[in-house]
């Protein structure tokens, strides 16, 4: 991996895991709901695809079309205008950090512009409504349709990436480096959401 390649995957996974700073409200189209339950599945490996749950977008926000039998649930997010952002995560992560999409989710099909919802998400972290993960665990992201957000006006394609549980750990704490020196990093360091990312595939180095 190049460390202009680096770069990148330390820019855009930033900018998934956080709120869209751009001040207009973005409302997306309602999509088909197979098409959405195919793009939401793609983020899961085959040994846990045929029984994770599906959520899919609705006028009203995120809705559960298919239920779990494994404790996974797959979703597409939409933290901007023209993401697709792919990711199936495991019983803990479904149980906590999913419920944060959900909730963004829910605000950005009402039409609240982007620093509403990160008033409302963060509100709710204060509150207790949302809270980080009690065990490590795993969210997939290993669709090779990604497209994640490097600026508010902005996204890229990327490929497939494994992010692991680690609330307030810092890079730090597992000697990564965002700058590309080390295999894995942290985002959101120090915070209740916090990711280890390990990029696999092409991207693996």
């Amino acid at each position: 991996m190049t460390r202009t390649t680096r770069f990148w995957l330390v820019t855009l996974i930033f900018a998934l895991l956080a709120t869209s700073t751009s001040a207009q409200a973005w409302r997306p189209k309602v999509p088909d709901l197979e098409s959405e339950m195919a793009g939401a599945l793609e983020a899961a490996p085959e040994t846990i695809r045929e029984q994770a749950g599906v959520y899919v977008l609705t006028a009203t926000g995120y809705e559960l079309a298919r239920p779990s039998r494994n404790g996974f649930h797959c979703i597409v997010g939409r933290s901007q205008k023209d993401a697709w952002e792919p990711q199936c995560l495991d019983a803990e992560g479904s149980a906590t950090l999913l419920q944060e999409i959900l909730l963004r989710g829910e605000l950005m099909m009402a039409g609240k512009e982007a620093a509403e919802i990160k008033a409302e998400l963060a509100a709710a972290w204060a509150r207790g409504d949302l809270r980080s993960p009690s065990r490590p665990g795993i969210n997939y992201m290993l669709s090779p349709n990604n497209r994640v957000p490097v600026a508010p006006d902005r996204v890229i394609s990327y490929g497939a990436h494994v992010m692991f549980y680690a609330p307030y750990m810092t890079n730090e704490d597992i000697g990564g480096d965002p700058r590309g020196k080390s295999p894995v990093f942290m985002v959101n360091s120090g915070r209740p959401g916090g990711y280890v990312i390990v990029p696999v595939g092409e991207h693996g180095g």
